[in-house]
């Protein structure tokens, strides 16, 4: 069965901006898709929420699985992608508006980019990546989704005047992430 599993961002939660309508689109064509209520988001730890994924993957390891992240939830991903064992499929990732080296001065989320990421094994856990990013992020600057999309090999769609492709930006439907999803899926 393909499932999906959505990762909110810094003080986010799971039915925030576009992921309700991600989860109805999903449901239409028969796939399980789960937004995860990720530990502390407000004051977030990177194992806590990598942990959040591991148990979710782990109890659905028969299944094709995937990841879709916006903003902290795109290092957490890589985390877990980095960590993941051997056993489950990771089918693909859709990766939105998320940061992969530290940014601006936030000490509550730099725990999650403390360290480079090792996008050779993280490449080798998950099939295929898709990355999306707004053109004019004013939290996410657009260089990181260039660098992911070069180290992950992954196709990058960016979005004109995006934002953060966030609820706070106006986005309470992506298209661009439920198509992607769709290809992955072959659908």
């Amino acid at each position: 069965m393909k499932k999906v599993f959505i990762i909110h961002g810094f003080e986010g939660s799971p039915n925030g901006g576009w992921r309700p309508w991600l989860m109805g689109e999903l449901e239409k064509l028969d796939v399980y898709a789960c937004a995860l209520a990720m530990p502390s988001p407000e004051n977030p730890i990177c194992s806590e929420w990598v942990e959040e994924i591991f148990r979710h993957t782990e109890r659905n390891k028969n299944d094709e699985i995937y990841l879709v992240g916006h903003s902290l939830g795109v290092p957490a991903i890589l985390r877990y992608l980095e960590s993941a064992t051997a056993g489950i499929n990771i089918a693909g990732a859709v990766l939105v508006s998320g940061p992969c080296e530290k940014i601006k001065d936030n000490k509550k989320i730099e725990n999650f980019l403390e360290k480079p990421f090792d996008f050779k094994t993280i490449k080798s856990k998950a099939k295929k990546f898709t990355i999306i990013h707004g053109d004019n992020d004013p939290a996410v600057p657009f260089n990181h989704a260039e660098k992911l999309s070069d180290e992950l090999n992954g196709k990058l769609v960016t979005i004109s005047n995006g934002g953060h492709l966030n609820g706070g930006s106006g986005w309470y439907k992506l298209p661009e992430c439920f198509e992607s999803l769709r290809i992955m899926m072959s659908l």
